[in-house]
């Protein structure tokens, strides 16, 4: 009789937090207020008061973070705001950055 041998596998899996991306929002002269402040509520689901004020800096400041995602979530994001820029004939800005 042949006796079978069990052979155990050690796996070691390394979960680590995926690396997150600021989405910063750039001033520009013609993009209005009121767009600007319905992007940060539609897309990035600021409340109202905030996505003004998030609005107020990039007016006075040049530019402000509006969140921090992982990348393919930063990168959609992103084009979804630019996608709706362009249908209104705004030259809105956004960029991506490593946080």
């Amino acid at each position: 009789m042949a006796t079978q041998e069990s052979v155990r596998e050690r796996t070691e899996i390394d979960i680590r937090e995926p690396k997150m991306y600021q989405v910063i929002m750039l001033n520009d002269d013609f993009t209005t207020m009121e767009f600007v402040v319905k992007i940060l509520v539609d897309i990035f689901h600021k409340e109202p008061l905030l996505a003004e004020t998030i609005m107020m800096d990039v007016h006075k400041h040049g530019r402000a973070v509006v969140g921090k995602y992982p990348y393919d979530i930063a990168v959609t994001k992103v084009n979804e705001a630019l996608n709706r820029a362009k249908e209104e004939g705004f030259p809105f800005r956004l960029a991506i950055e490593e946080d």
